[in-house]
């Protein structure tokens, strides 16, 4: 069932760049990713309270809470840069640069969690930045 709630976060990602570029058009880009910053703050706290997941809070690990607020700061960070290389750039390509993320979490993810680089995991990485850089050509 992973690779259905993967493909459906592949067809939300994909909106969300159609959407996020016809909504910062005219206005500020941090702006913009403070607005939509609220509403996945609000959708998020909602699924939870709704799930009755607020009891966890109190049992998540202190190692846990803090690699989630340094991915939080990593989330924001990126938004910020997003959104405002969506307000300069063309949506197609700064998708595309962002899509370079994959091939830097393959390494990644081998340095810090030991996980395996394949040789199919890294031909992979090197086709998706060559696409990239084809089309950026």
């Amino acid at each position: 069932m992973w690779w259905l709630y993967a493909l459906l976060s592949a067809l939300f990602a994909a909106l969300t760049t159609i959407f996020g570029k016809i909504g910062v058009k005219d206005i500020d880009s941090n702006l913009a990713t403070a607005i939509r910053t609220v509403v996945v703050l609000i959708l998020a706290w909602t699924i939870v309270l709704f799930r009755s997941s607020m009891q966890d809070v109190t049992s998540i690990p202190r190692r846990s809470f803090l690699f989630l607020v340094i991915s939080g700061l990593c989330t924001g960070a990126s938004w910020l840069f997003y959104y405002r290389a969506l307000q300069e750039g063309n949506a197609s390509s700064v998708a595309a640069i962002d899509k370079t993320s994959l091939p830097m979490i393959f390494i990644l993810s081998a340095i810090v969690l030991s996980e395996p680089l394949t040789l199919k995991t890294a031909l992979a990485g090197i086709l998706i930045a060559a696409g990239t850089f084809v089309l950026l050509l």
